[in-house]
């Protein structure tokens, strides 16, 4: 009993070795996230797999950036800062890409199951992040969350261009 005692005490004074936790609904970055996912979520879809998905990649994008910029104003890690402004540069440039394309092409062909897909994609893309331990360190929620980011960004592209053949 002695034992159980002593390591009951030792664990609960050691609060520097406890996974830390906040609820998302308290957390700055998850707060990005959800905003964008609602922002997909309540996209008009074409049906047309390239015109979606250009508009779909538009949204994520923006969410990475807005991800970027809070830990660019509230992270302390210079690793970090520096990775956030790379995201920045690139998702930026990405999106003049798309809004390129968008400008100049109209819904062409319709497909319900790259619909379909992309909604089911969605869907665990959100549920991955509401998985996700965050803790209110800036530095390491906008690690974490950049993790699945691109991982979701890649399987959105991978269905696109399977809609394409």
């Amino acid at each position: 009993m002695t034992i159980l005692t002593g390591l009951a005490t030792a664990c609960s004074d050691d609060n520097e070795n406890k996974i830390q936790v906040q609820p998302h609904d308290q957390n700055q970055m998850m707060a990005i996230m959800h905003d964008m996912m609602d922002d997909m979520s309540d996209m008009k879809m074409t049906q047309d797999p390239d015109i979606d998905y250009a508009m779909m990649m538009k949204m994520h994008h923006t969410g990475a950036i807005e991800m970027a910029k809070l830990e660019l104003t509230s992270g302390t890690d210079n690793e970090m800062k520096t990775m956030a402004q790379s995201i920045i540069d690139g998702q930026n440039k990405e999106i003049e890409q798309m809004d390129a394309f968008l400008a100049k092409n109209t819904p062409a062909t319709m497909n319900m199951e790259f619909h379909m897909q992309m909604m089911e994609g969605m869907e665990r893309m959100g549920k991955q992040a509401d998985l996700q331990i965050i803790n209110g360190n800036t530095d390491q929620d906008f690690a974490t969350l950049m993790i699945g980011h691109p991982q979701s960004a890649t399987e959105m592209a991978q269905m696109q261009v399977k809609a394409r053949r």
